[in-house]
């Protein structure tokens, strides 16, 4: 009997350790999303968020902070949040991948929001290296499901350390170009960034999908945006990266407001690189 239990006490680690499994799918992350979703309400967002982090995660509370030292130091577990990633795609090279949708807390009083998180694959496992939430009210628009896997896997041998910081390079002088653009011409300067699905999860709103609806909520509201980039990082496969940093927002009702924000970029079949998901979460000082 113990023998049988030993047996299936391991059976069922494995099992969890293949739902987290990452094998350069989409489908591989969409699984270990939706385990790290049940793993949160069955043993609470500290215990989970330890086991799901690396050693750089960072968790945006809202302002970024290193997820191992905020989870540990948490004197309370919170499990009665949900979520349901509803787009979600992966590197050609199978090391980073991203998954966003609609979340709830809350029992009797639920609060609403959308969340975007950034996975790297390490030693095969699926690992957060970026999770914030931002805040809207109950959604009602129905967005459909899109799980895109790569077209096809490439991933270099071997990189160093000259690669590597030359290719994220490439992504900060094109955030700075971005910036450059916005401040000589205004939030139509988005209009040449994003690409024709991107998505844009800003406080108080549901998702807004698509170049035309973004841009069409940049200039119903914003007068001015600056960015201050922090921190960058880029697939090896050199299909997608990710920035993070603060946004100054000037909007025309003459109000300023700081917020952390986010950005993924996804390199277009000119090698151009465009904006796909833009979050943005207020940033506490």
């Amino acid at each position: 009997m113990k023998q049988l239990f030993s047996t299936a006490v391991a059976s069922l680690l494995a099992l969890g350790a293949f739902a987290q499994k990452s094998d350069g799918t989409t489908k591989s992350l969409v699984n270990a999303e939706k385990e790290f979703a049940k793993s949160v309400a069955k043993n609470g967002d500290k215990e989970a968020f330890l086991d799901y982090s690396s050693a750089n995660t960072l968790v945006f509370r809202p302002n970024p902070v290193n997820a191992k030292t905020f989870y540990t130091g948490k004197a309370d577990a919170q499990n009665d949040v949900s979520w349901t990633p509803n787009l979600a795609k992966v590197s050609r090279s199978g090391d980073f991948g991203f998954t966003t949708g609609p979340y709830e807390t809350g029992t009797s009083e639920k609060k609403y929001g959308q969340y975007l998180s950034i996975w790297k694959s390490e030693n095969g496992r699926w690992k957060l290296a970026i999770d914030l939430g931002t805040e809207s009210n109950k959604p009602l628009a129905k967005v459909n499901q899109s799980f895109v896997e790569p077209k096809d896997h490439v991933a270099p041998k071997f990189l160093n350390e000259r690669e590597i910081k030359a290719g994220r390079e490439i992504i900060l002088t094109t955030e700075k170009t971005l910036n450059t653009l916005l401040k000589t011409h205004g939030i139509a300067a988005f209009g040449g960034f994003l690409t024709n699905d991107a998505r844009l999860l800003f406080p108080g709103n549901e998702a807004i999908e698509g170049k035309g609806k973004i841009i069409a909520f940049y200039n119903g509201m914003i007068s001015k945006i600056n960015l201050k980039t922090t921190g960058v990082d880029k697939a090896i496969g050199s299909d997608f990266a990710y920035t993070y940093g603060v946004a100054t927002i000037d909007y025309k009702a003459d109000l300023r407001e700081s917020f952390n924000y986010v950005f993924v970029y996804e390199k277009a079949a000119d090698a151009s690189w465009n904006l796909i998901v833009q979050a943005f979460v207020p940033a506490e000082r």
